[in-house]
């Protein structure tokens, strides 16, 4: 049997706060283990799992590898403005007049991620 992703771990300046971003994000909850101040915090997910872990050092490049979120319940544009007003920033918009495209944006951290369309949206039901 092959390997399964059990965690995508994110290295982060305060591991419980940036946790709790994730957490709303995904309408999901930091674990009841974790407190703010931890080194580690955990927000798990049907899929798996988000960890962050406290590192010293600060971001300093873009991110090799990012999450793609489709939104479930409502439009892509919806859900930015949501994520916007949950603390990310707005990297750079790559959504096109036709519906098309997606937005990447920033957690608190930094850390770019992108917007895609939902599932209505992509099959035109929306």
């Amino acid at each position: 049997m092959a390997s399964l992703v059990r965690h995508v771990t994110i290295d982060c300046a305060d591991a419980y706060t940036l946790a709790t971003f994730w957490a709303a994000v995904l309408d999901s909850k930091v674990s009841d283990e974790d407190q703010p101040g931890d080194e580690e915090a955990l927000v798990e997910t049907p899929g798996g799992g988000l960890l962050f872990i406290q590192v010293p050092e600060k971001k300093s490049v873009k991110n090799r590898i990012h999450l793609d979120l489709q939104p479930q319940d409502r439009s892509r544009d919806e859900e930015v403005e949501r994520l916007l007003a949950l603390g990310a920033t707005l990297v750079e918009d790559h959504r096109n007049a036709d519906g098309t495209g997606w937005a990447t944006l920033a957690d608190p951290e930094g850390n770019e991620f992108c917007v895609e369309r939902s599932r209505a949206e992509r099959e035109g039901t929306e």
